[in-house]
């Protein structure tokens, strides 16, 4: 039996911010259990829903060696869906209100803690694992631990690591001084070949330079992160990882995000009946909204944060052209007070055809993939995305620019041949987005069997982890070295 350990920062259903906690929840879920023992560690986070908190156990607790004192770890385990998780207590840096917070120096001592933490309670679980696979720059001190100090004695030789890096913007930095005090590292480790990048002490690459592997979450984002543009001032590092760097697209829960099940939706459907059963979802939402109620009207939706990187600017550029046209156009999402402020002015100025809001609901995000007829996603830059997925799952037609995941996962319709599953441009440039929405609005309104086709084409994509899944385990196997 190969032993794998996840070590993250967040993770569904416990704690989640983003796709780094659907990843770190379902990935786990679908490795073959007869070939490989995966358990995880996260955090144990005061902010928890209770009734996740009233499931874990004590298993037990000690005191490590960080920052010049001597801390407290707890350690407490549940299992859910038949995968083991651990979780690592330590109220003073894991009590806040929210999983995460904004001074980048404490965020920074957190999770050096709980990187070493991840590392000390593994003689004391009994639990050696074969890989240890780290997530993003929060947990890239493991890597750099486990061959600093972890390589002594028996129980921590062999143990290869891996890094996914889900998005490069995120690096952990801070001056190499404070990050060395904090640490416990020699100062040797704080030198450009290893943590240090442009004068600040860089977690992420620690883990890039010290993983025998890393992998990011698209084959395409892999090839995007070795140029300047998409590489964060990291690309030359990631160009000289060449070799051991590789895309796993991620997957979704097909259970979760499952039109013939989904609760949450006034109307189920399959890849069957969508052609009648789908528009009864669409006339609910255009009710909920205050919408005009219009089966033929062509719904787009936006499901995001509100961040530059999803190319929301192009949007505002177009937005007075785009309501000239026959659409109705929802957004669901929360970030920037200018792109939150923005969708709120549309939504004033075109009730009729926008309607913004400007929070977050689980319930609402099903129904939007459930009654829209196209989704959006304009990026600068995607690492994966799992919107398009979930739109391609509901037979809702992904519009997307050509970058990263979006351009592994959607492949753009030829008229010609009656091939593709959504529509791409591939400047970032707000009037070919425009072009885009305009020409997938045609094929909607002019020609609704080959709309329909499309549909077809998209539900029947298989982007469940299952697929993903059996891409790490061949690295697994790899890196172990069968």
């Amino acid at each position: 039996m190969k032993k794998i350990l996840f070590v993250a920062s967040e993770g569904v259903p416990f704690i989640k911010t983003g796709g780094l906690a659907d990843v770190v929840g379902s990935l786990p879920k679908c490795i073959d259990k007869k070939y490989f023992d995966v358990r995880v560690v996260i955090p144990k986070y005061a902010c928890m829903k209770q009734e996740w908190k009233d499931k874990l156990q004590y298993v037990t607790h000690f005191y490590m060696d960080f920052n010049w004192k001597n801390e407290y770890v707890g350690v407490l385990e549940t299992t859910v869906d038949g995968v083991h998780y651990y979780f690592i207590d330590n109220e003073m840096y894991f009590n806040g209100p929210k999983p995460y917070c904004d001074d980048p120096l404490w965020e920074i001592e957190r999770f050096a803690f709980f990187s070493k933490a991840s590392l000390s309670i593994l003689p004391l679980i009994d639990f050696k694992p074969d890989v240890i696979h780290c997530h993003d720059w929060q947990t890239g001190l493991v890597p750099v631990y486990l061959k600093e100090r972890f390589h002594d004695g028996d129980f921590f030789r062999n143990i290869k690591s891996v890094i996914t890096i889900h998005n490069l913007k995120f690096q952990g930095k801070w001056d190499p001084k404070t990050v060395q005090s904090i640490t416990g590292l020699p100062s040797y480790y704080f030198t450009p070949d290893k943590l240090e990048a442009y004068k600040d002490a860089n977690l992420l690459k620690g883990g890039i330079v010290f993983a025998d592997a890393v992998t990011t979450v698209s084959d395409t984002y892999a090839e995007e992160i070795k140029t300047p543009f998409y590489g964060e001032g990291l690309d030359g590092l990631l160009r000289a990882r060449a070799n051991d760097l590789r895309g796993i697209v991620n997957g979704i829960d097909y259970d979760v995000f499952n039109p013939e099940t989904d609760p949450y939706i006034v109307k189920q459907y399959s890849a069957v009946t969508f052609r009648k059963e789908k528009v009864k979802n669409k006339r609910a939402l255009q009710e909920q909204l205050g919408l005009e109620k219009d089966d033929k009207k062509m719904m787009i939706g936006l499901i995001s944060r509100l961040t530059d990187q999803k190319g929301l600017d192009l949007i505002a550029y177009v937005m007075d052209e785009l309501r000239q046209d026959n659409i109705q156009f929802v957004v669901l999402g929360t970030g920037e007070e200018r792109y939150e402020n923005m969708f709120r002015h549309f939504d004033w100025k075109y009730s009729d055809k926008v309607s913004a809001n400007i929070f977050y609901s689980e319930e609402l995000s099903h129904r939007i993939y459930a009654s829209c007829d196209a989704f959006l996603m304009p990026s600068l830059f995607e690492p994966c995305g799992l919107s398009q997925l979930m739109a391609l799952r509901y037979g809702t037609v992904p519009i997307v620019r050509e970058t990263g995941g979006l351009k592994d996962t959607v492949e753009p319709y030829n008229e010609y041949e009656s091939t593709g599953t959504g529509f791409s441009f591939s400047h970032y440039n707000a009037h070919e987005m425009l072009n885009a929405i305009r020409y997938a609005e045609r094929i909607y309104y002019d020609r609704k069997r080959e709309w329909n086709k499309i549909i077809d084409r998209g539900m029947a994509a298989d982007f469940s982890w299952n697929v993903s899944a059996r891409k790490y385990q061949e690295m697994y196997d790899w890196l172990i070295g069968y």
